[in-house]
This record gives C-alpha cells, sequence and structure tokens, in this order.
C-alpha cells in the first residue's frame, strides 16, 4: 500500500526554517489509528491526511494529528496544506474542511515550490479565564516575577480553537531566557494541551511587532517553532488594546530560539468597538516529496 506525502517548511520563505509539516495525499482509506501512527513515525508537530471533502466546491478535508492526538484545528497546517493544495491545483481560494469548520484560505503562488496563503479564522478568538498566579508560572518558567508584564496586557487563558495561556513578558531578551520546568508543568497549566504561548513587544526589530515562544509539554521537544491557533488566540488579547475601529495588522516572530525562524500574520478588524474578524497568514515552501510503502 503506497501513500503519497509532502513535506513543507512553514511560516517561512526560506527551505530548513519555520515549522515542519507533513501532507499526506488521498488519506481517506486510512482508519483514525493508522493515522495516528503515521503522525507519530514522522514525529513533526503536526502531520495532515487530505481527504475527500463533503462537498465538491471545497478543495479537500483535512484530519490535523500531532504525535500524539488529533486536533480541530491548526495554523500551520491550514497554510502549509492551502499552499501545497494551491501549486497542485493552481487554485488562488482554497477552501478546507477541518473539524472546527470550513477554512476559507487565499492563496498567492511565489515561485514553483513556494507560496503565501492567509485564512480567516472560522472561530473568534475568546478568553476563557484567568492565568495561574505569577509566581507559580515564573517558577515554571525559569523567571522571576519581575519579567513580566507588556503594555496592559494581563495573563490569562485564550482559545480561538485551541486553548493557550497567554504570558506577557517584559521584553524578547527575558522570552529568550525562558527554562522550563517540566515537574509540575501539567499542574501550573492544566489546559488541554498544556500549552503556553510567552510573548513581548518588540519595537526596536524591524519587520515584526512581538516575539513569542510556544511551550507545552505535549511535545518531545518542549517546544514548537510556529503556531498559528497560537497567534490566533493572541489577536483577541491585541484586539483589546487596539484602537476602537478600523483594520490592524500585526507581526510575531517564533522559532528563533529554536534555530527555526518563523514569521506570522496577525490581521483583525474591529467594528464598534468588538472584533469582527480576524485572520492568519504566512508563506510556505514545499521541501520534500515521497512516498510510503505500507504493509497491506
Amino acid at each position: 500500500m503506497k501513500l503519497k506525502f509532502s513535506m513543507l517548511d512553514v511560516f517561512t520563505d526560506k527551505a530548513l526554517a519555520g515549522n515542519q509539516l507533513v501532507v499526506v495525499l488521498k488519506a481517506d482509506f486510512l482508519s483514525d489509528e493508522l493515522m495516528q501512527k503515521i503522525a507519530t513515525e514522522f514525529n513533526v508537530s503536526e502531520t495532515v491526511f487530505v481527504r475527500q471533502p463533503r462537498l465538491d466546491y471545497h478543495a479537500a478535508s483535512l484530519r490535523i494529528f500531532t504525535p500524539v492526538a488529533e486536533l480541530p484545528f491548526a495554523g500551520h497546517p491550514t497554510i502549509g496544506t492551502a499552499v501545497l493544495l494551491g501549486l497542485e491545483q493552481r487554485l488562488a481560494g482554497v477552501r478546507l474542511e477541518e473539524k472546527i469548520g470550513v477554512i476559507t484560505c487565499v492563496m498567492e503562488r511565489t515561485g514553483k515550490r513556494s507560496g503565501v496563503a492567509h485564512f480567516s479564522l472560522p472561530q473568534l478568538p475568546e478568553r476563557l479565564g484567568d492565568a495561574p498566579p505569577v509566581a507559580l508560572m515564573a517558577e515554571a518558567l525559569g523567571l522571576t516575577v519581575d519579567d513580566f508584564g507588556c503594555d496592559e496586557f494581563e495573563p490569562a487563558l485564550w482559545s480561538a480553537g485551541l486553548s493557550f495561556y497567554l504570558v506577557p513578558l517584559r521584553n524578547a531578551e527575558v522570552l529568550g531566557r525562558i527554562t522550563m520546568e517540566r515537574r509540575g508543568w501539567p499542574e501550573v497549566f492544566p489546559n488541554e494541551l498544556h500549552s503556553v504561548y510567552a510573548f513581548a513587544s518588540t519595537p526596536k526589530e524591524k519587520g515584526n511587532d512581538y516575539a513569542a515562544r510556544m511551550l507545552t509539554t505535549s511535545l518531545g521537544s518542549g517546544e514548537d517553532p510556529a503556531t498559528g491557533s497560537a497567534a490566533a488566540a493572541l489577536i483577541g488579547m491585541l484586539a483589546e488594546q487596539a484602537g476602537p475601529d478600523g483594520n490592524f495588522e500585526y507581526m510575531v516572530r517564533q522559532g528563533h530560539e529554536m534555530g527555526r525562524p518563523s514569521l506570522i500574520s496577525m490581521r483583525f478588524t474591529k467594528k464598534n468597538g468588538r472584533l469582527e474578524r480576524g485572520g492568519i497568514g504566512g508563506s510556505a515552501i514545499l521541501l520534500i516529496e515521497g512516498e510510503m510503502d505500507l504493509p497491506a
């Protein structure tokens, strides 16, 4: 049983940077158990399985797996798959069915094996609850309580489909000093994937407005180089502090501490003082095309 797959680097326009993504094509006949085993075998942060869509005018139905679990939605799989299918099928608009709902992507080719995609959030971010006490978070992140704080942001649990503890830090230097204390981490951060999105403003850096790191015990490495679903959650916090109305765009860099620099676009619109729309965007480059030979 042969199965074709592609590997892309996402949220980057350079090979061997950004976040790795495996896209397995024509995966309709695969069981849930087999998809999970394949995702565990590839052992990248997410593996996408492309299946026939329920509606003909959609490009594909997606199943998204980490090495340990299935996700209802994720940002870099959405961007990477939109670029791949856009390149293969010469599509400018790519509608993807995910468990969270239908996601519409706009894709622009930038080369024979690269493109840029943006998608509207299928679920606007919402604040789910408070963050743990700063003293507990400081111990878990290897920081001091004085390292916390960025503008008027307050730590909190947010979700735009996946939940993250959004943790504002004083500056990018503090962000780079984070050292995870894995013991007790799930108890300090008890959301579904025990995930933290720590961020800081970068007023002196060109090309981005914020720097971020996504930390979790759900990944073997403990860190993800680019996390679109976390940036989607961050849109909610940014929108609270943005001007009353208008269109806004911020860029967040991620993955630099891992040697996998990534850049994520966060766009949103406010009307009558409320968040009306949000979107995530970024580049992707096709790196590898291959074939698996599975036992029948």
